[in-house]
């Protein structure tokens, strides 16, 4: 029941990201905010979409508020996803992920909800709050390491919260370039931890849901 309610919240969050992107250096804030519409050439206005607004949410909604959520669950997801892979490969930590209750990183599952149900509790609490100190720029502030990044502010440009570290673009098509990509790799892979995850709660494999209730591998292509 755990399982099922945590991945129930995890794909409502990710609906939520499915927004249009919101125009570079807009700085909208409540209704009252001026509309500004996007076109072709904008950051996260790509082909074979373009400006894609289903629901007419441009005119009515702070859209980079929508914005800094879709980069962020973008690279959430990208992570989530490359997470699936290597534990799929048979990729795992050594040693010890909780030493007091005797569990190996080995001993995890590789499901994605057996995971979430086999991790110890104290382990998700510190998870839970390296996150929060992280999204309010707390671990910044204190000055312990500087690849945590820094607070998303209203003067950066939305997911501009490397700091320092990060990689800056000077070339304006590099930038764009690069921007883009992030912003599209983070959309396939909202939709791909997304099916992972549907595809455990239907009791199939996650990459592999061909296999069955059985477990079965893929059929040999070739």
């Amino acid at each position: 029941m755990k399982s099922v309610a945590v991945v129930a919240l995890a794909l409502l969050e990710t609906v939520n990201a499915f927004q249009a992107p919101a125009v570079t250096g807009s700085r909208m804030v409540g209704k009252a905010a001026s509309v500004q519409m996007f076109a072709e050439g904008d950051i996260g206005v790509t082909p074979p979409l373009g400006v894609w607004d289903p629901l007419g949410l441009i005119s009515t909604r702070d859209m980079r508020r929508f914005e800094i959520m879709e980069i962020k669950h973008g690279r959430a997801a990208m992570l989530g996803f490359v997470h699936v892979l290597v534990l799929h490969a048979g990729i795992k930590w050594p040693g010890f992920v909780s030493p007091s209750a005797g569990i190996k990183f080995a001993d995890i599952p590789t499901g994605c909800l057996a995971s979430l149900e086999a991790f110890p509790t104290a382990g998700w609490l510190q998870i839970m709050i390296v996150t929060c100190m992280t999204e309010t720029g707390a671990i910044a502030a204190s000055g312990i390491s500087p690849l945590f990044g820094t607070v998303q502010s209203a003067d950066k440009a939305p997911g501009d919260i490397g700091g320092d570290v990060w990689q800056r673009y000077d070339d304006p098509e590099v930038k764009a370039f690069k921007l883009n990509a992030e912003r599209n790799n983070g959309r396939a892979a909202m939709l791909g931890i997304t099916g992972c995850l549907i595809h455990e709660l239907l009791g199939v494999d996650a990459l592999y849901p061909t296999g069955g209730l059985g477990g079965a591998p893929p059929p040999t292509l070739y």
